[in-house]
């Protein structure tokens, strides 16, 4: 295969022809698909663009006979996979298609594996359901398929569980079970959203390597822009359930016709850090000394292991300033923000919160320090008590410190105002909002308690790209307004270079690299920073440009 040349002239893998797939009644439009066409070649790799209910997922169930029943219907249009129409086959003939023909890899391997069954045996059950083979014969094929996605000691890992294995491993699992018996048409939705940047690198490398030498049709779902500027032979994006774009992806990442791809490719956050005024004389709200977190694990007939979590960690921020702390998972920045938040006791070191020294007090010492800290997490839908209407769960601190209701609820109104939403909502509850107005919830909760340090953990890493746009727009706003000291965590290397002033890189628990944001990211000094950044999908793209090099083979 050769760029987007890939598979022209050939009978398509995979045509849709007018898709429209009906959504129950009473939903916010009639149809979850709407008239979709599209195809995809051999040798091919299309990616499926659009935010969350744009409609993509939705077609890539359709293509599999996954739609829940009773809730999603095709009522119109035609799935042709090698010319056999999909949504004429029955659930028997859908079963043997599903891996021979066609497999998919599902967002969350966690969710999509078996979590009582030795990952050997979950591609097995592959084979023994598909294939007359024996066992011999069905070990062989494993062992095969397991190098072939590049898993490490194939022959110990498939006596393993799911949880034994790391987010990049899991997912090599599942690629193995979709490939096992190469079907013509493999369909990714989202398989690299939760992972790394160093191991997203390795699963696109791993996808398109295994594409250019089977010949493999690929539908690969995402609302990364970066993504496909990566892999992407062509390009269709949805919006509320059509097609509103279709081509080569070199024409549509660097010409885009339709607004909305405009904004999507536009909301990409650049990889190059702009040149932020820092302010020297600015007060010292935050700063740790040789901080460290040690767990001692303990196991039945087994000697203690001692696992590192943080190790002699030096860290400072200025108020009014944004320091990114950033790295893989694992790298213990979590750990860290934890430690200076006092949601865990760290075992050594100092936390100094203004001139005062937090990081050693006991429980019962900390409460006149914790309204000054606050923290927003990754995930807005376990942040907020679902029982509770979101007015309750804003309010709650700043009651429980004294601040009577009327005044509590005051500044609410106030700040629903300030993270842009409508005041009156706040007698609604937070599945009445969507994942990024949740977000907002959380931040206009912290800044109730008017915190002099606000933490947020991987707080838009969960978010689409033209919402986790307007949730850093916000937040940097939040730090200008209240002069805040923000410590902002993240792996997105692009997200970084955009909000902070400052930045901290951290590998197996150390600061490895600690500098200003615009000369770490332009002259990093060490390795692993410098494979950070080399890794990072679409880096060769000036997406606020349209424009990019030449795709590499």
């Amino acid at each position: 295969m050769t760029g987007s040349n890939a598979g022209k002239g050939v009978q398509p893998v995979l045509k849709i022809d007018n898709l429209s797939v009906e959504l129950p009644k009473g939903a916010d439009r009639q149809h979850a698909v709407e008239n979709v066409s599209l195809e995809v070649r051999p040798g091919e790799i299309l990616c499926l663009v659009g935010e969350s209910g744009s409609g993509k997922s939705v077609t890539g169930l359709s293509i599999m006979g996954l739609l829940p029943k009773g809730q999603l219907t095709p009522v119109s249009g035609r799935i042709l996979l090698q010319d056999e129409n999909l949504l004429e086959a029955n659930e028997e003939r859908l079963r043997d298609l599903r891996c021979t023909g066609m497999a998919m890899i599902f967002q969350e391997p966690m969710t999509a594996l078996n979590p009582v069954m030795r990952c050997g045996d979950q591609i097995d059950e592959v084979l023994r359901t598909h294939t007359r083979l024996n066992k011999k014969e069905r070990a062989k094929r494993i062992i095969r398929i397991m190098e072939e996605v590049r898993l490490p000691e194939p022959k110990r890992l498939i006596n393993t569980y799911p949880h034994q294995l790391s987010g990049g491993q899991r997912q090599r699992i599942m690629i193995a079970m979709a490939l096992v018996l190469e079907p013509v048409l493999l369909i990714a939705d989202e398989p690299t959203t939760a992972l790394d940047v160093t191991t997203q690198a390795s699963i696109l490398q791993l996808i398109r390597d295994i594409q250019r030498d089977h010949q493999t049709g690929v539908l690969f779902i995402t609302h990364d822009f970066g993504v496909v500027a990566e892999i992407a032979d062509r390009v269709a994006v949805m919006q509320w359930g059509k097609v509103v774009e279709f081509g080569e992806a070199k024409q549509v990442l660097s010409n885009p016709q339709h607004a909305y791809t405009r904004m999507l490719i536009g909301s990409v956050p650049s990889m190059t850090p702009s040149q932020r005024e820092r302010d020297a004389s600015a007060q010292v709200v935050l700063n740790t000394s040789g901080l460290s977190k040690t767990y001692s694990e303990r196991a039945l007939f087994r000697s203690t292991r001692t696992v590192h979590a943080a190790q002699q960690v030096d860290l400072e921020v200025r108020r009014g300033e944004t320091l990114g702390i950033v790295g893989e998972s694992g790298s213990g920045k979590t750990t860290v923000a934890r430690c200076i938040a006092r949601l865990i006791d760290p075992t050594s070191g100092e936390v100094f919160l203004g001139g005062d020294e937090i990081g050693q007090l006991r429980t019962g010492q900390l409460r006149p320090y914790r309204r000054r800290i606050q923290i927003i997490f990754q995930d807005p839908y376990r942040s907020l008590n679902p029982r509770r209407v979101v007015g309750d769960s804003i309010i709650e601190g700043a009651t429980n410190y004294g601040l009577p209701k009327e005044e509590a609820l005051k500044r609410a109104r106030s700040l629903m105002e300030l993270v842009q939403l409508d005041p009156n909502a706040l007698d609604r509850f937070p599945h009445q909002f969507s994942g990024g107005q949740r977000q907002r919830i959380c931040i206009a909760r912290a800044l109730t308690m008017e915190p002099e340090v606000l933490i947020a953990d991987e707080a838009v890493s969960a978010l689409d790209v033209s919402v986790q746009a307007q949730v850093l727009k916000l937040l940097d706003d939040v730090r200008k307004r209240f002069n805040l000291a923000l410590l902002f965590i993240t792996h997105d290397l692009r997200v970084a270079a955009q909000i902070c002033d400052t930045v901290a890189v951290m590998s197996q628990s150390k600061v490895v690299e600690y500098g200003l944001t615009h000369d770490v990211f332009t002259n990093s000094q060490h390795e692993y920073t410098q494979s950070l950044l080399s890794a990072a999908p679409g880096k060769d793209w000036d997406f606020g440009h349209f424009s990019r090099p030449d795709r590499k083979p």
